[in-house]
């Protein structure tokens, strides 16, 4: 497996921010006012992946008096933090293409004004779950070895 690159993070939020914001322009006025807190969820699986970063972290560093961790618990704590850090992409891409929508119109559309409100809170939640995520899979990094890959020279 491979470590999270920006690129895969930026192209996702992308693409997300475009497809949101031509389906908000085609059906806004049919959907219904967004909940205030409708983008806190993410802050939940955010919390989950600094504990299991705080927890494995020391394990993953063989630190004295810690429990090695199993290698399918660390594949799996490296799946959830690619996983994290992906889906907070996309959604940061969703609240960005849902503000970039709503910030022309919120002088005069009432409703635009409350959904703003929620799309920085979707935001912000989204930006802490990509944080959560990556150091996640930082904390997982084998500390055998080498933080970069070596070229196979055959």
């Amino acid at each position: 497996m491979s470590f999270t690159k920006p690129g895969q993070l930026i192209t996702a939020g992308v693409a997300a921010a475009v497809v949101v914001f031509l389906l908000t322009r085609l059906a806004y006025g049919d959907l219904p006012q967004l909940p205030l807190l409708a983008g806190a969820t993410l802050l939940l699986i955010a919390l989950v992946d600094l504990v299991l970063a705080l927890t494995m972290r020391p394990r993953i560093k063989r630190k004295p008096g810690t429990e090695p961790v199993d290698g399918l618990t660390a594949a799996r704590a490296v799946a959830l933090a690619k996983a994290s850090s992906m889906a907070g992409a996309i959604m940061a891409g969703v609240w960005i293409g849902l503000g970039a929508y709503l910030l022309p119109i919120a002088g005069t559309v009432a409703a635009a004004q409350t959904d703003i409100i929620a799309a920085v809170i979707g935001l912000i939640s989204a930006a802490a779950l990509i944080a959560a995520g990556l150091w996640l899979e930082h904390s997982l990094r084998n500390p055998d070895e080498p933080e970069e890959p070596l070229d196979d020279e055959d």
